[in-house]
């Protein structure tokens, strides 16, 4: 019996350092890390001693006997990673993770942003000796994307937000909530109260497809979609277009896969989820039939991972429909050749499934359409449908066909997050990121900035998935405490109290750890009366009224 790593795969690596027997592919240390889709275990190496399944923190690692049974395929999966990937068995030593001295005055760090990013910052300076650490963000509740981007039936994935729970119970690192740096408190201010500054705000822009018609009622982009039924408050007052039968979504990456299952599952099955209330009304009322999902390239260059790819493929009452012909020459090709990775042949496996599979009368649709460019969404008012050109394979030598209409009410186009500038901070505009070299931030003529760092999509870009950012935080950390040990960030700072009288004068309603606390307990409690994880609050003054009354009464 071996151990397998399933669908909830978060790519943190907690399992990698836990297991005895260095089973655990990808390394964080490897190339590959950064890109893979999740990890594996060696079924002929792995001792079946469960250290990686007790690390890991989405419940992802299950017993290769006790698989559920919409997992079994993973054993399947895990074991052709090694036959395409031999195992190394040659343990090397992780490298000692920089330490301040004890002797040290304790060293003050803020990271602006809550989001998994700046999370495992936070934990990792939290392990480096005394580091006081104050984690600020605009909204009123923490976490970020693992909040409002973590698809509601998905709740595994928000497994991680136990672990920084439970991380941030000491004294040495405080919440600043509803807290706007850039409008409460200046980038220059920051600087004057702590000997370093984290950025992990993420990416909370949206890519344009720059074509004629994007911008009318009923074209929208998945970020606004996604925070409506994750309850942000921000789209909490947000209206979509679900009268008609057929919607489609430009892009087919794991964030159309989420917005697609979202429009299609029983709504009864995600009343069991912490999905915003207006969100799952309005879907008990939708007239979705139909989702497409539009790729600009082939199936072999698709977006989405495997395993969203084959859950997709298990919901109850919705057929996943790939027309046979996009199983072209390029598709034929890549299954025939030996050397073709396991991650890709996964999914050309399961996309001849599913153009296999029979339909089912009555079933919602999700509707693949591969090398499909949307050059005009259609309409006057508002949107009508979207028109599609085809996006011909390589050595194509026919004409160019002549260009569809999609009739839908609701379009929404995932094709990609994108940074935003933060104040007073560098910031690449073509790559939509502070610029960096591994964290340490630089400004327009490459030197370095003294005291910035950053982490996270803002540093790397929008890719990779929660797990992905410990490794990045690490690498981000280990610049910062090497920075202080080199006496780069030997300044005098000012202290917490000083912190503590601007926040009083500038931010009456800021909540702090304790006062989150109270409403997380609001939520889980009013969750709890109907079965689901918890009912969010969907208004930021309902948030702060209950936390700060906390306050108020202790």
């Amino acid at each position: 019996m071996a151990y397998v790593i399933t669908q909830r795969c978060c790519n943190d690596a907690s399992c990698v350092v836990e297991c005895p027997v260095d089973c655990i592919r990808p390394r964080p240390d490897e190339p590959g890390f950064a890109t893979a889709e999740l990890l594996h275990i060696d079924p002929d190496t792995c001792i079946d001693c469960g250290a990686c399944a007790e690390a890991c923190p989405v419940d992802a690692i299950f017993a290769a006997d006790e698989l559920p049974d919409a997992l079994t395929r993973y054993a399947e999966i895990n074991a052709a990673y090694f036959e395409h990937n031999p195992l190394e068995t040659t343990i090397t030593a992780a490298p000692t993770p920089l330490r301040l001295p004890r002797e040290a005055a304790p060293l003050r760090v803020a990271i602006v942003g809550t989001g998994p990013a700046a999370c495992y910052s936070a934990e990792q300076l939290l392990g480096r000796g005394r580091v006081e650490v104050d984690l600020f963000d605009k909204s009123p509740a923490p976490w970020g994307l693992a909040r409002y981007g973590v698809a509601p039936d998905h709740p595994e994935t928000r497994g991680v937000i136990d672990q920084f729970n439970a991380a941030f119970k000491r004294d040495a690192i405080r919440m600043h909530l509803n807290v706007d740096i850039g409008r409460d408190f200046t980038h220059a201010e920051l600087l004057e109260h702590f000997h370093a500054v984290i950025y992990a705000v993420g990416a909370p822009g949206d890519r344009r497809l720059g074509i004629p018609g994007e911008d009318l009622p009923g074209s929208h982009s998945a970020t606004e979609f996604v925070a409506w039924y994750n309850g942000h408050p921000d789209c909490a007052d947000r209206r979509f277009e679900l009268s008609g039968e057929r919607a489609v979504i430009v892009g087919n990456g794991n964030v159309a896969l989420d917005v697609a299952r979202v429009l299609t599952v029983d709504p009864d099955r995600l009343a069991r989820t912490d999905i915003a209330d207006h969100a799952l009304e309005a879907l008990r009322h939708s007239a979705v039939r139909e989702v497409v999902l539009l790729g600009r390239r082939g199936l072999v260059n698709a977006a989405f991972t495997g395993p969203e790819f084959l859950a997709l493929g298990q919901l109850d009452g919705v057929d996943v429909v790939i027309d046979p012909a996009d199983l072209d020459a390029e598709v034929a090709a890549a299954l025939a050749d030996p050397e073709t990775d396991p991650t890709l042949r996964l999914k050309l496996n399961l996309a001849t499934e599913y153009a296999a599979r029979p339909r089912t009368s009555g079933n919602k649709r999700i509707v693949f359409r591969f090398r499909a460019v949307p050059r005009e969404v259609l309409g006057g008012q508002f949107a009508t449908g979207v028109r599609i050109e085809r996006n011909e394979s390589p050595g194509a030598t026919a004409d160019s066909p002549p260009g569809e209409n999609l009739d839908a009410r609701l379009i929404v186009r995932a094709v990609g997050y994108r940074g935003v500038p933060v104040a007073d901070v560098p910031f690449d505009p073509a790559a939509a990121v502070i610029p960096n070299f591994l964290g340490r931030v630089v400004d327009a003529l490459g030197a370095t900035v003294p005291g910035v760092y950053t982490a996270g999509w803002i540093k790397r870009g929008p890719r990779g998935v929660i797990g992905t950012n410990r490794g990045d935080a690490e690498e981000t950390v280990t610049q910062l405490i090497a920075d202080f040990l080199a006496g780069d960030l030997d300044r005098p700072v000012r202290e917490r109290d000083s912190l503590d009288d601007l926040l009083a004068e500038r931010c009456s309603d800021h909540v702090d750890r304790a006062g989150w606390l109270t409403v997380d307990a609001a939520e889980k409690a009013a969750g709890a009366s109907e079965q689901r994880p918890r009912v969010k609050f969907v208004r930021a003054r309902d948030m702060v009224d209950l936390a700060r009354g906390a306050v108020a009464a202790r």
